[in-house]
């Protein structure tokens, strides 16, 4: 018996591919196995290869594995296109429908069933996807009956009829395969989990459950991969509480729209990818000069233009720290795990409104669309922080003043008030403005005012600005990483302490402004300094140089294939810099 694999289901778009792996996961995921899921997929709506690579363990993980123990393929160019993964003494399930061959030479088994026929004869071959979530049943030793509520909840709108014979072609998988295996029916069966309940979800999931969490009531979006499922998610659940999703005509409108009802009083937010951030810019600035909060998620993806729309990079750190121009006070986030998204997107609903200012919550593709097992959320841990939001009468104005809305103070934070507050009335413009709001372009009140929008970066707080795991106080290595690498990274350093090389990790959650205090120490600590991040240039690095030093100390470990790091290479490139 085993305690880990990983599964990897392929083929051609548009053929059951995703909801294969979908319905095997949520299966081992109610079994209480720990799940972490990535989707590899076309930028069509329908053909080219896509699969989707499920690694199950009866223990924590938050990174998809080196290697593959089980493909099944749908066609022969899946298995051309991962076979490479598959480790010494894997297996293939391929549909015999396309006389699949594998190279020869290697330690791999290749069973060829027949998953369309099958499907056919038991009424359409729409069901070859549930003939191989049966195969590969029977090679984990898996009771099928597992599936009965999965299948339920997902074919049952359709009918009992096509629940059961959904569940007749899981049988039927099952049985083929376990004759074909014979005496190896036990070579990969899974060791017993421990039954828990726990949720399985994607990033892009657990943001807009935080969003609602966080008292948000509108959001404004333009669907963009990967950040659509925001959206979905929200248009679902906004009405059931009162509020309402807007997609728009573009990103533009999208953030100009959030402005406006975030200055209305409603919490709202945008969510987009880089070739949206880059026409959000200007409406960002103007959220930075009027001081209204903002909350916008960037989940990054291949660039630059179109790119690579459905792969994995991290390249719109620069951008998101400083692509607007002019300067204004801007918070920028990084969770790493979906656990991280949820409880900090409620965080920057809260940060938004006590400094007045944009917060960009910073995703990538592999985070965003991973699915990956999720400990329950506790949700008496939210709190809902409206800072210097004014609710008290206010006094009435002297004569025809108006309120000093951008009232110059020692934290640069300014009484806010929703529009329509008796006594409240001020001016709001993009241009500069005195403290009631009136543009005016004298030298010593523009001074003033730009002083005062950034000493609210001074003061900005944030719980845990670097996920840390510091075991030794002098280290060989500081590995340095954000985002999705997290996983990669842990695994990374639990070889190189195998190896003898003492690590310690620090994972960067506030990006802007950098937590040098945080950082600093180990940075100094250790002899040298990898910063491992899914960018060409070294974005990462290059932050942590102008804010930290020590450049001579801090290497790159790049990678922008459009595909995510496996811990192997993190493992690898950092034996090579040591």
């Amino acid at each position: 018996m085993i305690s880990q694999l990983s599964w990897k289901v392929g083929g051609q778009q548009g053929e059951g591919i995703e909801s294969t792996g979908e319905i095997f996961s949520i299966a081992l995921n109610r079994l209480g196995y720990y799940l972490y899921g990535y989707r590899h997929f076309s930028s069509r709506i329908k053909g080219g290869h896509t699969n989707n690579k499920i690694r199950v363990s009866t223990t924590p993980i938050r990174s998809i594995a080196d290697d593959l123990d089980i493909l099944v393929a749908f066609d022969q160019e899946s298995i051309d296109f991962n076979f490479h993964e598959l480790r010494d003494g894997g297996i293939v399930i391929a549909d015999a429908k396309f006389n699949p061959t594998i190279p020869e030479g290697q330690n791999v088994t290749l069973y060829a069933v027949p998953f369309t026929d099958i499907a056919t004869n038991l009424g359409t071959s729409l069901m070859k996807n549930m003939v191989a979530v049966g195969a590969s049943s029977a090679v984990l030793g898996l009771d099928i009956n597992v599936y009965q509520e999965v299948v339920q909840e997902i074919f049952g709108r359709k009918g009992q009829q096509v629940v059961e014979k959904n569940m007749e072609a899981i049988r039927a998988g099952a049985q083929y395969m376990k004759e074909q295996l014979g005496d190896h029916v036990q070579t990969m069966k899974l060791e017993k989990a421990d039954g828990k309940k726990r949720m399985f979800m994607i990033g892009n999931d657990a943001l807009a459950l935080g969003a609602l969490a966080g008292g948000a009531r509108f959001m404004a979006a333009y669907p963009i991969t990967p950040a659509s499922e925001i959206m979905e998610y929200l248009i679902k659940k906004l009405p059931e509480l009162g509020g309402a999703v807007i997609q728009t005509e573009d990103e533009i409108a999208a953030c100009t729209m959030a402005i406006g009802a975030n200055y209305a009083g409603v919490r709202a937010f945008t969510a987009s990818a880089g070739p949206g951030l880059s026409l959000m810019m200007e409406s960002i600035g103007l959220a930075g000069m009027t001081e209204t909060p903002l909350v916008i998620v960037d989940t990054q993806r291949g660039g630059p233009s179109t790119g690579l729309p459905t792969k994995q990079e991290q390249s719109d750190l620069m951008a998101m720290i400083y692509g607007t121009h002019g300067e204004i006070p801007k918070i920028v986030m990084a969770p790493s795990t979906v656990q991280e998204a949820f409880y900090d997107m409620v965080e920057a609903f809260n940060l938004a409104e006590e400094y007045q200012c944009p917060v960009i919550v910073l995703s990538d593709l592999q985070l965003s669309l991973g699915k990956q097992t999720v400990e329950p959320l506790e949700y008496d841990k939210i709190e809902i922080r409206r800072g210097k939001l004014v609710t008290d009468e206010l006094p009435p104005l002297e004569k025809k003043d108006n309120f000093k809305r951008y009232e110059v103070t020692e934290d640069g934070i300014s009484p806010r008030v929703i529009p329509g507050t008796p006594n409240g009335i001020h001016h709001v413009t993009g241009v500069e403005h005195a403290e009631t709001g009136r543009p005016s372009e004298v030298a010593a009140n523009r001074n003033a005012q730009m002083d005062k929008r950034l000493r609210k970066l001074k003061h900005i707080r944030f719980n845990t600005p670097v996920h840390k795991n510091v075991k030794h106080d002098e280290a060989d290595l500081l590995i340095i990483g954000f985002i999705s690498t997290r996983g990669a990274i842990e695994e990374a350093i639990d070889r190189l302490e195998q190896d003898g090389v003492k690590v310690n990790h620090a994972h960067i959650r506030l990006l802007h402004p950098f937590p040098t205090e945080e950082v600093l120490p180990l940075v100094e600590s250790a002899k040298k300094v990898v910063v491992v991040e899914q960018n060409a240039t070294g974005q990462l690095a290059n932050i942590l140089k102008m804010n930290v030093g020590h450049a001579e100390k801090i290497s790159s470990v790049l990678k922008y294939d459009g595909n995510p790091f496996l811990p192997n290479e993190v493992y690898t490139k950092c034996k090579e810099l040591l």
